[in-house]
């Protein structure tokens, strides 16, 4: 497909760069035919985090049947499609090669395009998806990618053009919910777990620091916090369960007020943003959603609220359905990959533009 032709079928997208295997397939113009993902939390909550191993062989062994499965749900044969989109980076390499491979191989069998995507462009596209969010958001605007491996202020000019404004300087913000929730003896995933059990605490009664809270820019920083949590937790004699509670909703009002605080920096470096945009698996708690509502787009403090875009709650974690929108829009622009492109466990999102 070449630029100015419009795709006419619908694209498979498959999605295996962590711990969840997805399939999906979308129409070209956004809508889903059919979705699917499978976690592996089961398989890696007894080693309290992903095993890259685990998560390989899992991706094997279930992503061919995931993937008939979205087909038969859709009523396609895989001839029928209008090209395959995989993720290829960044993240574990072993489940990249998985789902690269396998897209590669639909699409050589039977003629399709195919379509290396990163996964953070998927998050980032989210917003534009018809039918996902109210109204599809219009570029240029700000995105917050906030997961379990990624912390990132972003500004999305288009597609395959992104620049980044301000990154983490240790953790990503889902691995800072994971640590401490590891703390606090919660189950992993921590994030949801931490969430939970702040709703029974006071979030003022522990001193917690809110890094980098003022600094110049939209640079990040959670080592600190997450060490604060372990300080107060050895000040206590005892560990009470309203003691947990209590620091669990602290960290996570440190959090929200440090993203809000970022945010608000990132829309000052970003004058023309349409939006603001929230992805990746934190991007699911209501805490955040709530702190990053109404801040201030062009013209600063008194300026009319940048609008919050947050995708449904399945759409926040890794899915498919991203993957496939973002073979969909570059498909439509004619930027199909070759065979041999090779999966990145490291893929900048801002080197897509200078490429």
């Amino acid at each position: 497909m070449t630029q100015g032709q419009r795709l006419q079928a619908p694209v498979l997208g498959l999605e295996a760069s962590c711990d969840e295997t997805a399939a999906a397939v979308l129409a070209p113009d956004g809508r889903i035919l059919a979705e699917v993902v499978l976690s592996q939390t089961a398989e890696h909550a007894r080693f309290g985090g992903v095993v890259p191993e685990i998560a390989a062989r899992a991706h094997l062994a279930s992503l061919p049947g995931l993937a008939r499965q979205v087909l038969a749900e859709a009523g396609l044969r895989p001839d029928q499609l209008g090209g395959v989109a995989a993720t290829s980076g960044p993240g574990l390499i072993g489940g990249l090669i998985v789902a690269a491979s396998f897209g590669k191989g639909l699409a050589l069998a039977h003629g399709l395009p195919f379509v290396a995507v990163n996964h953070l462009e998927g998050h980032a596209l989210t917003a534009t998806l018809p039918g996902v969010v109210p109204q599809p958001v219009a570029f240029p605007y700000l995105l917050l990618l906030l997961s379990g491996g990624h912390c990132q202020c972003v500004a999305v000019e288009g597609v395959g053009r992104y620049r980044r404004l301000g990154t983490t300087l240790d953790d990503a913000v889902g691995e800072a919910f994971d640590k401490a929730a590891k703390l606090l003896g919660l189950p992993w995933p921590g994030g949801p777990a931490l969430e939970q059990l702040a709703k029974a605490g006071d979030p003022t009664r522990f001193p917690l620091p809110r890094p980098l809270l003022g600094r110049a820019g939209c640079d990040f920083s959670w080592s600190g916090l997450k060490t604060a949590v372990a300080h107060q937790l050895g000040k206590l004699a005892t560990v009470t369960q309203q003691d947990r509670a209590d620091l669990a909703a602290g960290f996570q009002a440190a959090v929200a007020a440090t993203l809000a605080n970022r945010a608000r920096h990132a829309a000052a470096m970003l004058p023309g943003a349409t939006a603001l945009v929230v992805a990746g698996g934190v991007a699911a708690n209501q805490a955040v959603r709530a702190a990053l509502a109404g801040i201030p787009g062009p013209g600063g403090p008194g300026a009319p609220a940048l609008p919050l875009v947050a995708p449904p709650l399945r759409l926040c974690t890794d899915n498919a359905v991203m993957i496939a929108w973002a073979g969909i829009e570059r498909l439509q622009r004619g930027l199909a990959d070759p065979l041999d492109h090779a999966p990145r466990p490291r893929w900048p999102l801002d080197e897509m533009s200078a490429a």
